[in-house]
């Protein structure tokens, strides 16, 4: 099942949706504002709230967390042993590993465990610029929290990138 995200949207304190392929509201990223760190809400279409994804204060290094019902669910960093610049683990609240690799800020990366393919995030289905895909490979899988990871490793990677001086349009790596 493919996830559409209109990129624009993307600012705290702003709502979108994500629909599904067919135009249907499949979830609704509520962007809340003044909080004294990003927070973000992944809500389905009747409200309740699936994921909750927050900036990590005063970590070691830069992470997100997910949580889902007030417990942590996954913590998301920047993988820093990898060649690749961008690399993120995704480490499951029970050990389990997810593996983010591609081109983040083109908007063209996977989601794998193990090896095995999870979701593919990717422009080249759209003409819209500033859309992108989540297509969630596996139909056993978390479709919410895959949606939720590639939410925020695209915000960190666009955070790391503003952070450096290379500003919104500087250059993607």
């Amino acid at each position: 099942m493919k996830y559409l995200v209109r990129d624009k949207m993307l600012a705290i304190g702003d709502d979108y949706w994500i629909e599904d392929e067919d135009g249907r509201h499949a979830f609704l990223v509520d962007g809340k504002a003044l909080r004294f760190r990003d927070t973000l809400e992944l809500k389905d279409p009747d409200g309740r709230v699936l994921i909750t994804l927050r900036e990590k204060l005063f970590g070691f290094r830069d992470a997100m967390t997910l949580e889902r019902d007030e417990r942590r669910l996954a913590v998301i960093r920047r993988k820093r042993l990898s060649l690749l610049r961008n690399h993120f683990r995704v480490t499951l609240v029970e050990g389990t590993e997810l593996d983010v690799s591609g081109r983040i800020l083109d908007r063209e990366f996977k989601v794998d465990y193990d090896g095995e393919l999870l979701a593919l995030v990717s422009r080249q289905w759209y003409r819209v610029r500033e859309t992108y895909a989540v297509d969630v490979v596996r139909e056993d899988a978390d479709a919410a929290l895959l949606v939720a990871v590639a939410v925020c490793v695209i915000r960190m990677a666009e955070k790391e990138r503003e952070d450096a001086g290379e500003g919104p349009g500087g250059a993607a790596g």
